[in-house]
């Protein structure tokens, strides 16, 4: 490829796209690493908004990108994707230096999760941190908003999109893992971005004012709809009093971080409403977005990091209270899970909870809410698994179980209600039960929870106004690192709080502890269960009916009923109770000779009907005959199955079948009868006629025996 000097800026995202297609991977990446480091800001700006779709995709999923969900360890391209995505990678340098030179890039609306864009596609601005000063209206009207990120927030933008965004992938390309290169990506951008120990490191590039440009705080005139108002980004207050040579590196580079946090938790977790989700909590309801397993790992990955982010807060900052001269980064730490995770994962989880499938695949949901429960395992300190069992939670973390007391309360009684729907035989299904069991089973975290109730259901402490708790509820607007608020000491507030931010100043909470919860497995439903197991594997539970009532369309099951069947205790005896002559063909039968005579004994009937009726309606001895060969053989009602009434009750009409010639076994016989006919020089006309008239003679015998014995049963009496 022509040096700088030589080429102008329009062909090179010509040239870039030809060669994209012609040239090998390595080669490609090395051509544009040299064009990073060689051209300037000006022409780069033009091939960045290409490059990062040809690496994630398009945001509409026709262009799949570099399959980074896909790309495991073992191909030949990962070392080097993972070499140029890296944070300190050829990449996010062509970010930095666009970053130093203040270029926008734009989103449209359309592609933001579906709160975010129905609230600003009806005329209300979200109070969303990520759209300060960032939306961009056109004059086509609202259908066609866009927002104006930088290079930084578009570059992460498109990264966590690509991760929910539906592709057409090729066959073979549906196996991903925790090794792939796009799970590798979102650990190292958050170990480099978030970092437990240090700092984040600083940009190699630098405006004319020797930093790079943060994006712009939210003016104080832009009125923000929500809880209510806050202060101005605390980054704001730490670069605005300094000079920009002279800053503290930690101060100009911390908006990266919040950045980043702003990015994924919008992507990945706030695609349903809070005000929907109070409105609207049943399994039944509808949404348009469904979260797929590798999603919400990378949930999970993104918890996790988050407690041990947290986790990493130095003890002096943890109990100090002089937080004028507490770092930007140490703060974050404070205040990340409370008011940046909290409510939206909360939303989330719930709505898995209600909506995913009732199978083993329900685990990857699981695990992200205990590892949110429980952040006392990522402190990063060593520990021992048999000792730590007997010691229970720390008492530190009883303020972090209050505050997220709904996490505990409330997402342990919708995993009841999967539990009781759930086959529990499934040796994967029962080891989450076991799972949730031995986690709620830690000493002191029982005793927390029921605290928390407590402190909830105070009746001197009423909040009277939604508002005055707006501080205390997950924060929306302003930046995330905002001015601190006013310390309240009353936990009361804070558990009251926490659960009417999140569940509505009308919710109906129902204890944990409480009467109603436990008796919900109580001792009177196990002592039926029980009972009714012991009969059942008496007489032969595989002959019994689930418990169920008759209804008017058939059994209805009982509750009891229902766990029977999900544990597999109890079952019915699925029949087909059609028609003999429709039900599928066997894999004993010639399906070709099953249409043939199907054909043939449906034109006799069709023609011959009125006869056979008149034939089997008689009472002699012919007709006896006629209900044997022509009568349509009826499933017989032994209970066993749950038949309509209108089902059991039908009469069907006489008719001939010939479905039965058409088994192998049949014809086999056939066979047999005329190979042995040719042995004594049967012909086959010959044969075909002692076989006639041998079934003949042998039903002749069965209907007159049985009628003697009719006879003899009638002189009896």
């Amino acid at each position: 490829m022509a040096g700088p000097a030589m080429q102008q800026p329009s062909f090179l995202l010509a040239n870039l796209k030809i060669d994209s297609t012609t040239k090998p991977f390595l080669q490609c990446c090395q051509e544009l690493v040299k064009i990073i480091d060689d051209y300037p800001a000006k022409e780069l700006h033009l091939i960045f908004p290409w490059l990062v779709e040809s690496v994630f995709g398009s945001l509409d999923g026709v262009i799949v990108g570099w399959n980074l969900r896909f790309l495991q360890a073992c191909s030949n391209q990962y070392n080097i994707v993972m070499d140029f995505l890296n944070p300190s990678g050829p990449m996010m340098k062509l970010v930095y230096k666009l970053q130093a030179e203040d270029y926008k890039y734009e989103i449209p609306v359309s592609f933001l999760p579906g709160p975010v864009k129905v609230s600003i596609q009806e005329g209300v601005l979200p109070d969303c941190p990520l759209l300060n000063n960032k939306l961009h209206f056109p004059l086509s009207g609202l259908q066609t908003l866009s927002l104006a990120l930088n290079p930084f927030e578009y570059y992460m933008f498109m990264f966590a999109s690509s991760l929910i965004t539906p592709k057409n992938y090729s066959l073979g390309q549906h196996v991903s893992s925790l090794d792939s290169a796009y799970f590798v990506l979102v650990d190292t951008y958050l170990k480099y971005f978030l970092p437990t120990e240090g700092s984040v490191p600083p940009s190699p590039f630098t405006n004319k004012r020797g930093s790079v440009s943060p994006p712009a705080p939210r003016a104080p005139s832009v009125p923000f709809a929500g809880y209510g108002t806050h202060s101005t980004s605390l980054l704001k207050r730490h670069i605005s009093h300094q000079p920009s040579v002279t800053a503290d590196p930690a101060a100009q580079e911390i908006w990266r971080s919040e950045a980043l946090l702003q990015v994924f938790v919008e992507m990945w977790l706030h695609h349903y409403s809070l005000e929907m989700y109070q409105k609207l909590q049943s399994p039944q309801v509808k949404e348009p977005f469904t979260p797929t397993e590798e999603h919400v790992l990378v949930v999970r990955l993104l918890v996790k990091h988050l407690h041990a982010f947290s986790c990493s807060l130095k003890p002096e900052q943890v109990s100090s209270s002089a937080h004028s001269h507490t770092s930007p980064l140490e703060e974050l730490k404070r205040v990340v899970v409370h008011r940046f995770v909290q409510q939206k994962l909360y939303v989330f989880l719930q709505h898995c909870f209600g909506h995913w499938p009732l199978d083993a695949s329900f685990r990857v949901v699981l695990e992200t809410w205990l590892s949110y429960i429980q952040p006392w395992r990522y402190t990063g300190e060593k520990t021992n698994p048999q000792t730590d069992q007997n010691k229970g939670v720390p008492e530190k973390w009883s303020l972090f179980v209050q505050e997220n007391l709904l996490m505990y309360t409330k997402l342990f009684q919708g995993f009841l209600n999967r539990v009781v729907r759930t086959d529990l035989v499934n040796v994967k299904n029962a080891l989450m039960v076991f799972r949730v069991a031995k986690v709620f089973a830690q000493p002191n975290l029982s005793e927390m929870i029921q605290k928390g109730e407590q402190l909830f259901l105070e009746p001197e402490h009423v909040l009277h106004h939604r508002q005055h708790r707006c501080f205390l509820s997950p924060g929306h607007g302003g930046s995330f690192l905002s001015a601190r608020q006013p310390v309240v000491t009353d936990r009361v507030f804070r558990v009251k709080s926490h659960v009417y931010g999140l569940e509505g100043q009308d919710c109906q909470y129902k204890q944990m502890f409480g009467t109603e919860l436990r008796g919900t497995l109580n001792a009177g439903q196990l002592s039926q269960l029980m009972a009714t197991l012991g009969s059942g594997q008496d007489d032969g539970n595989s002959k019994q009916l689930p418990d169920s009532v008759q209804g008017e369309k058939g059994l209805i099951l009982t509750d009891l009923g229902r766990m029977q069947v999900i544990n597999g205790l109890r079952r019915f005896e699925i029949e087909y109770q059609g028609d003999p002559e429709l039900q599928p063909i066997r894999s004993y039968e010639n399906a070709i000779l099953v249409r043939l005579f199907f054909k043939i004994s449906s034109l006799v009937n069709e023609r011959f009907g009125g006869h056979m009726d008149a034939l089997c309606s008689r009472s002699d001895f012919l007709g006896q005959l006629g209900r044997h060969y022509l009568a349509s053989p009826e499933a017989a009602a032994d209970g066993r199955s749950p038949e309509t009434r209108v089902t059991a009750e039908r009469n069907r009409r006489p008719r001939l079948s010939l479905r039965m010639l058409a088994s192998y076994r049949t014809l086999l016989m056939l066979l047999l009868l005329y190979l042995f006919g040719a042995l004594f020089s049967s012909g086959p006309m010959s044969s075909t006629l002692l076989i006639l008239t041998g079934g003949v003679i042998k039903t002749c015998t069965s209907i007159l025996t049985s009628m003697g014995k009719e006879n003899v049963g009638f002189w009896q009496k």
